[in-house]
């Protein structure tokens, strides 16, 4: 009986809880395999969220008996996955270093011929403080959510729709909440292509989308792209400080690409350092998703939420698309008003694609790509902006 007991104690007896969450990330797995949702994400939290549920979350740790000077003594060690979420979230390495090769990836040529699509930038960002609105609604109404303004701001920056922002502001203030928001801000991102068409649809005309934008812009030296990024760096880090390490990493990334002279550190920023970043930023993210911290009410909230601080944005993004029409006596397609999120470059090449179903010579890809540069910019300074207003009332 004793050899029987010794056997039965070497398994991993499952929760229900458990179980429920290991069939989640199977199916975020799924989702990032045969649909092809954010796979480069989606396929690493997935992962991490079945191991997290096998006794390997981010939060496990295990006590070690070991010989320290001729005694023993019991020490606590960190596992695997506690290591990775230490070391790149807990420090905010790896939406920074994902920054990196992000900014290393972005052109901000169309942004810089056209100033005045940083208007757009701006509006779609209204997500991020709706979202913060109505999470304050929902904590004050169910006050067993136990969210306090770190919460609500941290679901906010959902709003933002880019992921690296919202797991930057979240890992610095709410972390408990890291898992969920991750998930919304990642999943969200990848249905951009099935959110976003029917609002932009539902907003405007055919003759809106057949609007024809001249692109004729006054030409961008090689001198001002490389001064941009650190003009850029500068005057944010001023202004907003606590977005100056995000924006930093952005602009760091893009000096890379545009100085021309560090063609290896280029090409390793948007592939190698990018791609292992995402991989462990994921897999940390995933390892967060336990049975007992993720099956919960708040959780179904913050995702509808999520959904919530997506349509805010893309909402708010056509109607000063649609301003900027009446304003330029029609000289603007109110479509590109919906790539001032942060998604890049999905955001734009969806506005683009529908101004061409309806006129196939109606070409607005770069006038978009400038609304969708904006965004980036404007995301991170949102969530700069939100982090320091929460930091100092808490």
């Amino acid at each position: 009986m004793a050899n029987l007991g010794s056997i039965v104690n070497t398994f991993y007896f499952l929760s229900w809880q458990e179980i429920v969450m290991i069939v989640l990330g199977l199916g975020l797995i799924a989702l990032a395999i045969f649909k092809e949702y954010e796979p480069t994400l989606l396929l690493p939290i997935g992962f991490g969220c079945v191991l997290a549920n096998l006794g390997m979350s981010s939060y496990q740790t295990m006590n070690v008996t070991e010989i320290v000077n001729g005694e023993v003594v019991e020490v606590v060690r960190s596992g695997f996955m506690k290591v990775l979420y230490d070391a790149g979230i807990t420090t905010e390495l790896f939406p920074l270093l994902i920054f990196i090769g992000v900014g290393a990836m972005i052109d901000f040529r169309p942004l810089l011929a056209m100033p005045k699509m940083v208007i757009l930038g701006a509006a779609g960002q209204f997500g991020i403080y709706g979202t913060l609105i109505l999470a304050s609604f929902l904590a004050k109404s169910f006050p067993s959510l136990g969210w306090g303004l770190a919460e609500t701001a941290s679901i906010g920056t959902i709003g933002a729709i880019d992921g690296p922002t919202a797991i930057y502001v979240t890992s610095k203030i709410a972390p408990r909440l890291l898992g969920p928001i991750a998930v919304a801000a990642y999943s969200y991102m990848s249905l951009i292509p099935i959110i976003q068409p029917p609002i932009m649809k539902a907003l405007t005309s055919k003759a809106d989308r057949k609007i024809r934008m001249e692109y004729a812009p006054r030409p961008v030296s090689d001198r001002a792209v490389i001064v941009f990024p650190m003009l850029v760096t500068i005057l944010i880090s001023i202004i907003s400080p606590e977005a100056a390490p995000l924006i930093a990493a952005l602009m760091l990334g893009n000096l890379l690409k545009e100085s021309r002279v560090v063609d290896r550190l280029d090409k390793a920023a948007q592939n190698e350092i990018i791609n292992v970043s995402t991989l462990f930023l994921g897999l940390a993210v995933g390892g967060t998703m336990t049975g007992d911290r993720f099956l919960n009410v708040g959780v179904l909230f913050i995702l509808i939420l999520g959904l919530l601080a997506f349509i805010l944005d893309t909402v708010a993004g056509v109607l000063f698309g649609q301003l900027m029409k009446i304003i330029t006596r029609g000289k603007i397609n109110p479509l590109i008003g919906a790539c001032g999120i942060s998604a890049f470059p999905m955001a734009g090449r969806i506005a683009a694609q529908i101004a061409l179903e309806e006129d196939s010579d109606n070409f607005i890809l770069m006038h978009a790509m400038g609304a969708n540069t904006a965004g980036q910019l404007g995301s991170v300074i949102a969530g700069g902006v939100l982090l320091a207003l929460v930091q100092g009332f808490i």
